[in-house]
């Protein structure tokens, strides 16, 4: 029997999943902290995250999984990391951690894009790296240089979440291109860490560790991790991607064409091009996919809208404080598709890309004290979520990305008939709904990349489809209404 372990490092929680690699079954998953890990605001719009937490989360969740599958250690062959994006991770020539690491929802850094953007020269920054420096790790790093030198002084390397977890595992400090690319380090024309973004940020070559390729033996678990996991030393790191690219190839989403979505704490669809475009207003982003190479292009052409599922969360905390997520679901189901006028805005979680870096907060307009109840609210916010998905994906029109089929796990707002059903009926796409998941993607990840799979059409052989949800032709109508009525109003803010 041969295993391979999926490390999902996300800011709500970490999860790990144990892959059997010849039947394609996840025989074991867990995850950690149960309730949503914490993220410290010391300011307002700043989030950071202490990188031990998610290390010891890791260790309890692999814990789990270790005593619910019973299998043997020895039999572990693969270890792939997934993990949210765009976050910073410093450290000193010890490997010790300077500062809490600066998570994907800080806007600290906005301005410090804004001010690069400017002074590379737009058409440089789109055309070479794809994106503004906008609020990304390359920004979050400057405002570190800028206003905490004593901690910018010790750094000898940065890291993205995963290269951390990477670190912990092998001892050895590496990064990816695809990693670099979502940092806006990388130039795209080049093939290369981007000279001209480190003359511009006074940042010098070697704070970037040494770069390793997606699928590739990027270390082996060494004596100190293996003592504190329970596992044994020479397991091979093999796999490491951002959350968003590694939920695509989670769902097989490879090709030109693809689409996948999430919408979890954020939300995001993500889709494949193999073309050099870009948003000339930066509102979605491009990034090096996971099979990404230099002769063949695999970019993934990223929405993102911050405050998705954190909206649901923060109306079950505080006004469905009696329901669960089932009983909010069937709640707002009471309530007529476009929640008689009822418009919600969902983006209170940070400054938003597809709004151009503007930090608008969660708004609800058109409330009527004697026409909506919570059942209005509970679904509006739903359908508020999906028409903010629609704005963002008619941006990616412009990019080439075309939505026909959106692929999507079982799992956080896709759980949700309302959200789902809304979805498919604005864009009219098919959605298909898979049973996997970021932890169990990274494990076929690392399963291919220590060659325990000769294929990536091999490693997702056993992917299976659970559920399809296509557009209901008589919502149709009442709901493109409300939603051109929301971007009426989005446009007017």
């Amino acid at each position: 029997m041969m295993y391979s372990l999926g490390f999902d490092i996300g800011s709500s929680s970490v999860k790990v999943a144990l892959l059997d690699v010849t039947t394609g079954k996840a025989l074991s998953t867990a995850f950690y902290p149960k309730e949503e890990m914490a993220i410290s605001s010391p300011q307002p719009e700043w989030a950071e995250q202490n990188p031990a937490d998610w290390w010891n989360n890791l260790k309890l969740a692999l814990k789990d999984v270790l005593t619910t599958s019973k299998v043997d250690p020895s039999a572990i062959h693969s270890i792939g990391i997934s993990y949210q994006m765009h976050g910073l991770v410093t450290v000193d020539k010890n490997g010790d951690v300077l500062r809490p690491a600066i998570i994907w929802c800080d806007s600290r850094a906005v301005q410090n894009g804004n001010k690069a953007f400017n002074e590379i020269g737009k058409e440089h920054c789109l055309s070479h790296m794809l994106n503004s420096p906008g609020n990304f790790t390359a920004s979050k790093l400057k405002w570190i240089m800028e206003n905490e030198p004593e901690i910018y002084a010790r750094i000898n390397k940065i890291m993205l979440p995963g290269d951390y977890i990477a670190y912990r595992l092998t001892n050895q400090l590496t990064t990816t291109k695809s990693g670099l690319s979502e940092g806006i380090f990388w130039d795209f024309k080049t093939q290369s860490v981007s000279k001209e973004l480190l003359a511009n940020y006074g940042f010098k070559a070697d704070i970037i560790p040494s770069i390793k390729d997606t699928f590739e033996i990027q270390g082996y678990l060494s004596e100190l991790a293996a003592e504190e996991l329970d596992l044994h030393t020479g397991i091979a790191v093999s796999y490491r991607a951002g959350d968003q690219p590694n939920n695509a190839l989670s769902l097989n989403v490879l090709n030109p064409g693809e689409v996948a979505a999430t919408a979890g704490t954020s939300g995001v669809v993500y889709g494949v091009s193999d073309q050099l475009k870009y948003d000339p207003a930066s509102r979605v982003n491009t990034f090096a996919h996971v099979n990404h190479t230099n002769i063949d292009n695999r970019l993934g052409v990223l929405l993102c809208i911050n405050g998705t599922g954190i909206l649901n969360s923060w109306l079950r905390k505080n006004v469905a404080v009696d329901l669960n997520y089932v009983q909010i679901n069937d709640e707002a189901l009471t309530v007529e598709p476009g929640s008689n006028g009822l418009l919600v805005f969902p983006f209170g979680n940070g400054a938003e890309r597809v709004l151009q870096n503007q930090n608008p907060g969660a708004t609800v307009k058109h409330l009527n004290f004697n026409i909506h109840t919570r059942a209005h609210l509970l679904r509006a916010a739903q359908e508020g979520i999906a028409f903010s998905f629609m704005y963002g994906m008619e941006v990616m029109q412009q990019t080439g990305i075309e939505t026909k089929v959106i692929r999507a796990g079982m799992a956080n707002m896709f759980l949700s008939p309302i959200f789902r059903q809304t979805l498919a009926d604005i864009s009219g796409a098919t959605i298909e709904l898979y049973e996997t998941d970021g932890a169990l993607g990274a494990a076929r990840g690392a399963a291919y990349g220590a060659g325990l799979y000769s294929t990536l059409e091999e490693a997702f052989a056993s992917l299976e489809k659970v559920e399809i949800i296509k557009p209901i032709e008589q919502n149709t109508k009442s709901l493109k209404a409300a939603y051109k009525n929301w971007k009426q109003q989005l446009s007017e803010d």
